[in-house]
């Protein structure tokens, strides 16, 4: 027979949890202002949930970018990106809030977000959303 117990340690926001609700998308300076490099990342572990089900969706976001005068932080990419985790949100938005959010914090001459979610009912969906300096 399993017996519960109740703890304070149960009963307190986690330090990991406190950290995701109080992050915000950090830069710092780019190291090569004037060279256009590209800079690739990948969040295989995002997850949100649907906004009509309730159920979880689950993708990987890719992330590509050139930056211009900022480079984003990576722990404080992915604080934000595991705020998403209760939110409900369809996939579309999701990807188009990051790349908006993304775009606000570090200014880059171009940006792709691609979040490609796991399928789910025999349903597999991939959004790509893009952002230039040159089509603004």
């Amino acid at each position: 027979m399993v017996q519960e117990t109740t703890s304070t340690f149960n009963q307190t926001v986690k330090y990991g949890e406190r950290n995701i609700v109080e992050g915000k998308l950090i830069t710092f300076p780019n190291p090569r202002i004037g060279r256009h490099y590209n800079i690739n990342i990948s969040l295989p572990e995002f997850t949100c949930k649907c906004p009509f089900s309730g159920y979880p969706d689950f993708a990987t976001i890719y992330i590509t970018y050139i930056p211009y005068e900022k480079v984003m932080e990576l722990k404080a990419l992915k604080l934000y990106i595991n705020g998403y985790r209760d939110k409900y949100i369809s996939h579309e938005e999701s990807a188009n809030q990051i790349l908006d959010d993304f775009v606000e914090a570090c200014d880059p001459l171009e940006a792709t977000v691609k979040a490609d979610f796991s399928p789910r009912g025999n349903v597999h969906m991939i959004v790509e959303t893009k952002y230039s300096q040159n089509n603004h």
